[in-house]
């Protein structure tokens, strides 16, 4: 399969079925954390997706790597909210698990596109550049 726009991306395509199962567990969460937890599991799960996409749609390869870095630590952040739902009893066990489970894939899944784009990185001179821009920015 030819990799058109950043919604090809498999990896994108999981962190936004992250992103849906996120928002699905937090409607268990009590109202008083609508606007904690809730609201910070769900900012962080939509940010992997989000900065896989923007890093996709950046003309410098050290960019995306870079943007790619972001999602990662955002799929960090939101690990460690699912854990909290876990320990707090917000969400039984069972879902959370599945939550971990899919972050993990998730996780190994932007590693295997790092690696991917670093070794890109080492191998060509203007890796991923349309055309390198003139000093006054134009192509």
């Amino acid at each position: 399969m030819t990799v058109q726009t950043f919604r090809d991306l498999r990896v994108w395509q999981s962190g936004t079925d992250l992103v849906v199962a996120i928002y699905d567990v937090t409607r268990l969460l009590p109202k008083s954390e609508t606007y904690g937890l809730a609201g910070q599991a769900q900012r962080a799960a939509v940010s992997v997706p989000a900065n896989i996409a923007e890093g996709h749609t950046r003309r410098n390869l050290r960019e995306y790597l870079h943007f790619l870095s972001i999602a990662r630590s955002s799929l960090a952040e939101l690990s460690t909210y699912i854990e909290v739902m876990e320990r707090l009893t917000y969400a039984p066990f069972d879902r959370t698990q599945q939550l971990q489970t899919h972050a993990e894939s998730l996780n190994r899944q932007l590693l295997a596109l790092r690696d991917s784009l670093s070794a890109r990185l080492q191998e060509e001179p203007h890796p991923y550049d349309v055309e390198p821009l003139s000093d006054d920015g134009a192509p």
